[in-house]
């Protein structure tokens, strides 16, 4: 039986980021595939990629200064989720990515239950929310 998704979807995954840039191919691939399923705890069994567009939030929480670019963590992570959650790229039309290092933290009002345990949990993490709505919070 095949499941609508609905959005929002949220998850956290443990770890540091691997940038695209990364030199070790087995190390890109692990991260996909940690990504990937760390999604499942999100998703319904037996789900099916949405064809709607989508917006994706990525909160990098590392355990101290971090090293590299911000930027760097995006494509892996899309990669991931395309053929999964999504079917392809192209229906992503908004990434917000930000790093919240040790200290310079923000205070959220009423987080979710995914972002919270981002908030508490060891890091580094990576918290990841996808919405049908990428005009969501523009308005």
């Amino acid at each position: 039986m095949s499941v609508e998704l609905e959005f929002p979807i949220e998850f956290v995954v443990q770890g540091t980021p691997v940038s695209l840039q990364a030199k070790r191919a087995e190390a890109l691939k692990a991260w996909r595939t940690r990504v990937r399923e760390a999604s499942y705890s999100g998703l319904p069994e037996g789900h099916f990629s949405t064809d709607r567009p989508v917006s994706v939030t990525l909160y990098y929480f590392p355990d101290g200064q971090m090293q590299g670019d911000v930027d760097n963590i995006v494509k892996p992570v899309l990669d991931a989720l395309c053929r999964h959650i999504y079917f392809d790229d192209h229906q992503v039309e908004r990434v917000w990515v930000q790093k919240f290092e040790p200290g310079r933290l923000f205070e959220f009002r009423q987080p979710s239950k995914a972002l919270s345990e981002a908030l508490t949990g060891p890091k580094p993490l990576l918290y990841v929310r996808l919405g049908d709505d990428p005009t969501e919070g523009l308005v």
